[in-house]
């Protein structure tokens, strides 16, 4: 009895590994998603964010820009393995309306989802140091 325990434990650490892992939603390693969307600051007043789309294989990425009533401010095609790209916004042009940026990959037939949220806010702070 003791020799078929010592068996399948063999027999599982044989199975792990050697075995491929398969990971949820089809995120195999060519197959994971590969954008980050984040914003790096304001030029002129506007604000900049930065699409990085990094990926081992050359891909073809379709980027597009829309308010959260479905019109469409900005799309292009980028084809690259690794790519970065800034976009600069014009603020006037959807005010306060949230913004949904979608990057859609054609060789993984997947499409990533991102939100843009802009709120204002005043802050006033008052800071008391100790001189002497």
């Amino acid at each position: 009895m003791k020799n078929y325990s010592i068996i399948a434990i063999a027999l599982v650490a044989f199975t792990l590994a050697f075995s491929n892992t398969t990971l949820a939603n089809n995120e195999g390693p060519n197959n994971k998603h590969v954008t980050d969307l984040k914003f790096v600051g304001n030029k002129d007043n506007q604000p900049v964010f930065e699409l990085s789309l990094n990926s081992a294989i050359e891909d073809e990425y379709t980027v597009t820009f829309r308010d959260e009533y479905g019109n469409v401010f900005y799309t292009d095609k980028l084809k690259g393995a690794s790519l970065t790209k800034k976009f600069m916004l014009k603020s006037e042009e959807f005010g306060d309306a949230a913004l949904h940026v979608v990057v859609r990959s054609k060789n993984n037939n997947s499409t990533e989802v991102y939100a843009i949220n802009r709120s204002h806010s005043y802050v006033e702070e008052t800071v008391v140091n100790k001189v002497k």
